[in-house]
């Protein structure tokens, strides 16, 4: 079981970068697929990118590719997502969550541990 807490959301004018993070205090981060997804009122949550356990492997949304990174540093047992070039419709809350299949990079119902979310707010 891990327990996930994202940091790093604010607000930032279209163009710019933030940093997310996501910490987990049990320490078991790197048994799991892990996973960033974000969530606008009204909207069902979506996927926006994944990276397998060793770092490998990664995923991402169509409208993300070439902007966004997401790395993770399982001795800090943290992930990160690097945005870049962010858009307004970037605005969000931006959750991670952790895995334990395999390969499970699109499909939110195989992410068994979610954090509590950050919110992004892109201004144009």
């Amino acid at each position: 079981q891990v327990e996930l807490v994202e940091s790093g959301g604010g607000l930032v004018q279209a163009g710019g970068s933030l940093r997310l993070s996501c910490a987990d205090s049990t320490r078991a981060l790197s048994f799991y697929v892990m996973g960033w997804f974000r969530q606008v009122p009204g909207k069902a949550r979506e996927f926006v990118a994944a990276i397998s356990r060793s770092g490998s492997s990664t995923n991402y949304v169509d409208s993300v590719k070439g902007r966004f990174t997401i790395s993770r540093d399982n001795a800090k047992n943290t992930v990160y997502l690097q945005m870049n070039s962010l858009k307004p419709e970037d605005t969000a809350v931006y959750y991670c969550a952790a895995s334990p299949m395999a390969w499970a990079p699109e499909t939110k119902a195989q992410y068994d541990y979610w954090g509590r979310g950050t919110q992004v707010t892109v201004s144009s």
